[in-house]
C-alpha cells in the first residue's frame, strides 16, 4: 500500500491544507531564512464571513481551492488556522509581488462567491489582510502574527482602513 500524504498530521482533514502547527513550524523556519538572506515575506490571513451552522466542510474546501488558485508559486504556503481563518505565507516577495497575490486571491474569491450565490442564494464575503516584513534580529516572529490579527480584529486602528474595506497591507520595520 502507498502512503497518502493528503491525510497524514500535518494536513487539516477538513480543507486538506496544511495545519496550524505545521505552518508555525514552516513559517518559524522561514522567518530565519529571511533574516539571514537579507528577503522579506508576507503573512497574510483570509478571513471568510461563513455562518458556523451553514457551512459545511465542502464549502471551505471549495474556499481553499479558491484561494490555492491564486498562489502560483510552490513555495507560496496555505494553511487553516483556526475554523474560519486562513494563512498565506509568502516568502521572498515585495510590495508589488504582494498586490498582485493579493488581487489574484480576490478574483478567486469573488469567482467561489458569485458561483456559491447561484447555488445558495447568498455569497461569502471575505476580508484579506497582509503584512509584509523584513525580519530582524530585533523583530520576533510573534510580533508579524500579533499585527495581523489586529489588523484582522480592529481594522480601524490603521491608516488605510478608509482605503479598502475588504484588504489591509501594512508594513512592519
Amino acid at each position: 500500500m502507498i502512503y497518502s500524504f493528503n491525510n497524514s498530521g500535518f494536513r487539516d482533514p477538513e480543507t486538506g491544507v496544511y495545519n496550524q502547527a505545521y505552518f508555525m513550524e514552516v513559517f518559524h523556519r522561514e522567518w530565519f531564512r529571511h533574516l539571514r538572506d537579507q528577503q522579506t515575506l508576507v503573512l497574510l490571513y483570509v478571513h471568510p464571513q461563513l455562518c458556523e451552522n451553514s457551512a459545511e466542510p465542502s464549502v471551505r474546501e471549495s474556499y481553499t481551492q479558491s484561494i490555492q488558485q491564486g498562489l502560483l508559486r510552490n513555495t507560496d504556503m496555505l494553511a487553516r488556522l483556526n475554523s474560519n481563518t486562513f494563512a498565506v505565507g509568502l516568502f521572498n516577495t515585495d510590495d508589488a509581488g504582494t498586490k498582485v497575490v493579493v488581487e489574484r486571491i480576490r478574483e478567486q474569491l469573488n469567482s467561489f462567491s458569485n458561483s456559491y450565490m447561484q447555488q445558495h442564494g447568498i455569497g461569502v464575503d471575505s476580508k484579506i489582510v497582509a503584512c509584509i516584513c523584513q525580519p530582524q534580529k530585533s523583530l520576533k516572529p510573534e510580533m508579524l502574527f500579533m499585527t495581523v490579527d489586529d489588523l484582522l480584529l480592529h481594522p480601524e486602528k490603521h491608516k488605510k482602513a478608509e482605503q479598502h474595506q475588504d484588504c489591509l497591507i501594512e508594513k512592519i520595520h
